[in-house]
């Protein structure tokens, strides 16, 4: 009874956005079902503002992504059903004519079209969801479903014991086999509290579509937004996506970071004192984290961060 009725309510979540755009498909399906949508093999790539998103990296590469890739809008899912607006407050904003308009916070989701055959890519942005998070799952697979993903890549930050001077360390686990073994991915033993990308992660593994988690760890010290972790997110998953995307801005962004946090720990003892630290655990372990090491870091962060 209750998987039905978060079925139920997904569907409803679903229906009215689908109907406001144009899917690129014949809708001569029944007025309760979802319209069924012609993509060629697509890839969805998820990421979440908010927990999972240390440092702004993980929602930072999506939309990266989605600039790059002039992705075009597809979908929304209506706010109402699954944030508290005391928590992610609406903004207001200006039209040409000093009309305002209220901006909510949505889940979006965007089309990147393939060109020659190569995979159609579909964007997921917005905010973590303060509200029926298994309502919610249901909704975007439903989605997924009704166009046809083959495939998830979902993208998370977190804050780790590391350095801003060396590269980025990023992990990849996937709990499908077949994923696994194609790119050589750990599988996560991870045990503890989760964000709404773990959530997802189940909830897609449970109806069968293959999902990959990438996350990048950012700096205990860091400033509040970290491009270069971006930079990393973006190089692994355009790799997995199998599409190039232009990395001069991005990259250009990450060099400017670098100098900032070279100014922050010069001009603090403490900081500096902290990073000497982490350096030295840096070359004890020959300037890179294992996969397990990784693993062991998220785990840490995501239970220390429990309350958050």
């Amino acid at each position: 009874m209750v998987q039905r009725r978060i079925e139920r309510a997904a569907r409803r979540a679903l229906e009215g956005a689908l109907r406001a755009f144009d899917l690129r498909a014949a809708r001569d399906e029944p007025d309760e079902s979802l319209p069924t949508v012609a993509l060629n093999r697509p890839i969805l790539i998820a990421a979440f503002e908010g927990w999972n998103d240390a440092g702004d990296a993980a929602s930072s590469a999506a939309s990266y992504l989605a600039d790059g890739w002039a992705a075009e809008p597809l979908a929304e899912i209506d706010p109402d059903e699954f944030f508290d607006f005391t928590e992610v407050r609406p903004e207001s904003a200006l039209l040409d004519g000093g009309a305002r308009r209220i901006v909510w916070p949505t889940t979006a989701f965007s089309l990147v079209p393939g060109v020659q055959g190569a995979r159609d890519i579909v964007l997921l942005r917005g905010p973590e969801p303060q509200l029926r998070w298994r309502t919610y799952c249901a909704a975007l697979i439903e989605l997924a479903r009704s166009i046809g993903i083959e495939r998830v890549i979902t993208l998370g930050a977190y804050l780790g014991e590391v350095t801003h001077s060396r590269a980025t360390p990023v992990t990849a686990s996937s709990a499908d086999p077949v994923l696994a073994e194609r790119y050589h991915l750990s599988t996560s033993r991870y045990e503890g509290p989760t964000g709404i990308v773990g959530v997802l992660s189940a909830a897609l593994a449970e109806a069968g579509i293959p999902t990959i988690s990438v996350w990048a760890s950012v700096p205990c010290y860091s400033l509040p937004v970290s491009p270069k972790a971006s930079l990393a997110l973006v190089q692994v998953v355009a790799r997995l996506a199998g599409r190039e995307v232009d990395l001069d801005e991005l990259e250009r962004d990450a060099s400017d970071y670098e100098e900032k946090m070279d100014e922050l720990v010069a001009e603090d003892e403490n900081v500096a004192a902290y990073v000497s630290r982490i350096e030295e655990m840096e070359q004890v372990v020959d300037s890179e984290l294992s996969a397990e090491g990784l693993a062991e870091e998220i785990e840490r962060y995501l239970r220390n961060n429990r309350s958050s």
